[in-house]
């Protein structure tokens, strides 16, 4: 059953698993909306969703887990696909459905994980990349772009096995893990330089990137098996 305008679908969620669904809480595939401020804003959480591994936000509910529902229909669909479409490069093809709970409407808005990253958002200066970290949608670093860059674009990446990958293999192997600025330093070089044969072995699954205390750290693959 489709509503007036053609986009939105009356959900086959039933409220009492809506509810279920609002008490797990905010998190690496959910979040919540009160409503929706810009199509700009809304993009960012949708671009994050799709750059990671896809999600699930739910307009007109609140950070408090509370269901305050939507009145204004059309708009928050205009600013939804608007944000996905004109403010996404490349568009996200999200899913919008609605869910009846009491006297409130929840919309359901699925996004799909992108199978060609990074999604870009619109920006004045430059497009930004998101991505969606524990219950946030954080900008991501140079070199996450990058490695999303490359990973996705069809080609094969090489590394070479020189002076500088030796003393970072030593050192990973004694410390475990380290920045860009760390390994700038180890090698005496520029972190134009050290990000880049860092971001070739992500790419080349030698290492991975992992983030904390919001800082990127590098580490080898192998560890987190």
């Amino acid at each position: 059953m489709k509503l007036p305008n053609g986009e939105i679908v009356i959900s086959e969620m039933m409220p009492a698993d809506l509810r279920n669904l609002i008490q797990t809480g905010e998190g690496p595939y959910l979040e919540f909306k009160r409503k929706i401020s810009t199509p700009g804003k809304i993009a960012r959480e949708i671009a994050a969703f799709a750059n990671t591994n896809g999600g699930t936000i739910l307009i007109g509910v609140d950070d408090n887990k509370d269901v305050v529902g939507i009145t204004g229909y059309f708009e928050e669909e205009y600013q939804l696909l608007q944000g996905a479409h004109d403010c996404c490069v490349p568009g996200v093809h999200i899913k919008i459905e609605m869910v009846h709970d009491g006297p409130n409407d929840v919309m359901i808005v699925q996004v799909p994980e992108a199978e060609k990253k990074p999604v870009y958002v619109k920006n004045k200066k430059k497009r930004l990349v998101f991505v969606r970290r524990k219950d946030s949608s954080v900008l991501a670093s140079d070199e996450l772009t990058e490695i999303l860059k490359l990973q996705h674009s069809g080609e094969g990446v090489t590394f070479e096995y020189g002076k500088n990958e030796q003393m970072l293999f030593r050192y990973l192997n004694e410390y475990g893990e380290i920045t860009v600025q760390s390994f700038a330093n180890l090698i005496n070089q520029t972190t134009y330089r050290a990000s880049r044969i860092l971001v070739n072995l992500v790419s080349a699954g030698v290492l991975i990137l992992f983030t904390k205390d919001e800082t990127d750290y590098y580490t080898f693959a192998e560890r987190t098996k």
